[in-house]
């Protein structure tokens, strides 16, 4: 028996911190963001892909791709920075889907899917559950002045160009609320961690991924769903795509 789930969150909500305290309760993390940076190794498919697509100008000396010349590329070039996507995104999920099948093949209980972007994508809905990290908006800011040396402008900037919280608790079973201290965050991912515990001895070997979730997720203890029917996927709005990808295209960020 089984359970994989998938965990977001906004910039600076602390959905790292939460990664690690699932992973000392012992679940299995699968980090999207690490397996964006391995796949750009050199030697790897994503790493030729890019290089061919956007020329030897964005490798380093040492022949890696360099993350700061590539952003400043596609950043505010909404062709460009399709270009990337489609170079990358399948390969994060091809590897990401390797290494849940791997890790149920393994008798992993927990499964957890860190990426940032999965609503974004509509990747959400592959997983039986969902956990957004989220932060209130001044503490947002706040980590980001301090950890990149913003000014609030330049935060205020950063957090427009993101997918709104609100968005993406909508479509969460459940929500790690992360403004106040790391006791009380702890606190919220223990309970989690026994209710998906729960529930993954209640699932298939299977994890219950994949699994579509046309409908809304069902209210749950801790949670943010909500009910109603929603869009489907690939409908903007669904995401609310039209608005808040004009401004990810024109501000910088990560992919």
């Amino acid at each position: 028996m089984a359970l994989v789930v998938g965990l977001t969150g906004g910039i600076c909500t602390g959905k790292s911190t939460v990664s690690r305290m699932l992973a000392d309760l012992g679940a299995r993390i699968v980090d999207s963001d690490a397996i964006a940076h391995e796949i750009q190794g050199p030697g790897q498919a994503a790493h030729a892909a890019i290089a061919r697509e956007f020329g030897t100008g964005v490798l380093d000396e040492a022949g890696r791709i360099d993350r700061g010349r590539l952003g400043a590329l596609v950043f505010g070039d909404p062709a460009r920075r399709a270009a990337l996507e489609g170079i990358m995104h399948p390969a994060i999920i091809a590897e990401s889907d390797r290494r849940v099948r791997a890790a149920l093949a393994e008798g992993i209980p927990l499964v957890v899917v860190d990426a940032a972007l999965l609503v974004e994508v509509g990747r959400h809905r592959k997983f039986p559950r969902l956990i957004v990290v989220a932060a209130s908006e001044a503490e947002q800011i706040r980590r980001l002045r301090a950890r990149n040396g913003l000014s609030e402008v330049e935060a205020r900037q950063r957090l427009a160009a993101q997918m709104p919280l609100a968005e993406k608790r909508r479509h969460a079973h459940h929500v790690i609320e992360n403004s106040g201290t790391l006791a009380e965050t702890a606190a919220q991912v223990a309970r989690l961690h026994a209710e998906l515990t729960v529930l993954a001895a209640a699932t298939g070997t299977d994890g219950g991924y994949p699994a579509a979730r046309d409908q809304a997720p069902p209210a749950a203890p801790g949670g943010g769903g909500r009910g109603g029917r929603r869009p489907a996927e690939g409908d903007p709005r669904a995401s609310g795509e039209k608005s808040w990808r004009k401004k990810l295209d024109k501000a910088p960020g990560r992919f």
